[in-house]
């Protein structure tokens, strides 16, 4: 049993998701700097990537407490599916934004002797969605800073199924789905035409006790429709309620690809 609530465990964290996007276009959640203003609305659309590596408590099933420590590694061993990407629709000073994080993970194993079951099957997933509202109190043409708020949900589902022994063809499910409000900044400055720095900073609470979102990072413009970054996230969670507790961090390097229209 112990073996079955780490394995559970594991994967409810690993699909944290990230709270990707949990962040945000390329310039993710960091709107990019522009040399020349523009009229009328305009969007970028992100896929990213995000290297992370995950730490915490989480309890499922009224089952103990259980620590997690998982490298990138351990998490992709595991990964079934994985989607990331974020949006932004920005006229002036004004800004949209979101970012979704979607991702299923499962383990199996044998247990020892085979009486309560032969094996354990567990799938976790984790679905997190935030859609926020920016505004730009400073910005030149070097660059831009943006307050923004929003609401990020969250959705964590685990669910173990058992083969032979006493519990054959039992299968037991957990999970939780939250709201948080979340208000911080975004930004970034220009180093050369080609090169910016970005950044972002958010927290907030609801259903969760505390749910906060930092990053930073290097933007390259490739071109007029096309621009890369490069940088470090670093997303966490603390939600209990009813003997279910998600207290996670999620931290790592994050690249994305970003397309202008």
């Amino acid at each position: 049993m112990k073996n079955m609530t780490a394995g559970a465990a594991l994967l409810a964290i690993v699909a944290l998701s990230s709270p990707a996007r949990a962040a945000d276009t390329v310039s993710f959640l960091a709107p990019e700097a522009q040399t020349t203003e523009q009229n009328g609305w305009t969007y970028s659309v992100t896929p990213y990537f995000w290297a992370a590596m995950l730490s915490g408590e989480i309890a499922q099933f009224n089952s103990p407490t259980v620590d997690v420590d998982a490298s990138f590694s351990d998490i992709l061993d595991n990964l079934d599916f994985a989607a990331m990407a974020i949006g932004e629709a920005r006229n002036g000073r004004f800004s949209l934004v979101g970012d979704l994080i979607y991702t299923k993970l499962s383990s199996g194993s044998a247990t020892p002797y085979g009486i309560v079951a032969e094996s354990v099957d567990v799938q976790s997933s984790t679905f997190a969605a935030l859609a926020g509202a920016g505004y730009s109190v400073l910005e030149g043409a070097s660059g831009r800073l943006d307050v923004v708020a929003g609401l990020r949900v969250w959705s964590v589902n685990s669910e173990i199924s058992f083969s032979g022994g006493i519990l054959h063809d039992k299968t037991r499910g957990d999970g939780a789905t939250w709201v948080d409000a979340l208000v911080g900044v975004r930004g970034n400055y220009a180093l050369t035409p080609q090169f910016h720095l970005m950044g972002w900073g958010l927290v907030g609470a609801g259903g969760a006790d505390l749910d906060w979102d930092v990053a930073a990072g290097v933007g390259y413009r490739i071109n007029d429709t096309f621009s890369a970054t490069l940088g470090y996230r670093a997303l966490g969670v603390d939600y209990s309620n009813d003997g279910f507790r998600f207290d996670v961090v999620q931290q790592g390097p994050i690249a994305g690809l970003t397309a202008h229209f």
